[in-house]
């Protein structure tokens, strides 16, 4: 089907106004536009690792997802998700659930690069029908703009500063699509804000309807 700008802005919200991220947040323009990968009628488990995504879109009672949504440590991210598409697969050949759902997980940098990468791997080796997005804005940004491996090298952090006695993260920034790549699974992609979305949006929802693993990298910049 031929990519429509205005049809794919006009779905529905998945994620509602009335979170308390940032004004101008890449974290959550990254989110909205990812989910608008998913096709009208097809339901969704999305999983969010440990960070400002979460802590701003979940306060309990109440939510801010239309889909079901869980949150998890930062470390297992991958693994939850995991858990939840080999379940469903179970009770789809069970007949229990007849719905079309599609599992996407997403991560900060911080719970992606560095401390979700082991259940993030071993997600991606299995080859589980699941889609990981990292919304990459290069820091540990909900504790206070520490470097993170996603940090450019003389990038000034808190952990990092530039001064009189430092220029700045010595370390190259990782190279975490080429290590997911090398996985060998069917869809690594990155992506950014540009060519009106339109790159953002085919890269999801192909990365949604490809049939196993797929990882999505946004570099989504953090106002802050």
């Amino acid at each position: 089907m031929a990519y429509n700008f205005k049809e794919t802005m006009n779905k529905p919200e998945r994620l509602a106004p009335g979170h308390r991220m940032c004004a101008g947040c890449g974290g959550t323009i990254a989110v909205r536009n990812v989910l608008r990968g998913l096709h009208e009628g097809d339901k969704a488990v999305i999983g969010n690792a440990t960070g400002c995504l979460e802590v701003s879109t979940f306060m309990y009672p109440y939510t801010a997802w239309e889909d079901s949504y869980i949150h998890n440590a930062f470390e297992n991210a991958g693994a939850t998700m995991s858990g939840v598409e080999g379940a469903y697969n179970v009770l789809k050949r069970k007949g229990k659930i007849d719905d079309t759902y599609k599992f996407i997980t997403f991560g900060g940098d911080g719970g992606t690069y560095d401390i979700g990468l082991q259940s993030l791997s071993g997600a991606m080796e299995r080859n589980h029908d699941m889609v990981y997005v990292c919304y990459d804005n290069g820091a540990y940004m909900n504790t206070g703009i520490q470097r993170s491996s996603a940090t450019p090298m003389f990038a000034d952090t808190t952990t990092t500063p530039v001064g009189k006695e430092s220029v700045g993260k010595m370390q190259n920034r990782k190279d975490l699509a080429t290590i997911i790549a090398y996985h060998d699974i069917p869809y690594v992609a990155q992506t950014t804000f540009v060519q009106n979305f339109k790159d953002l949006h085919v890269k999801a929802e192909k990365a949604i309807y490809t049939p196993g693993a797929a990882f999505l990298n946004i570099m989504a910049p953090c106002p802050r």
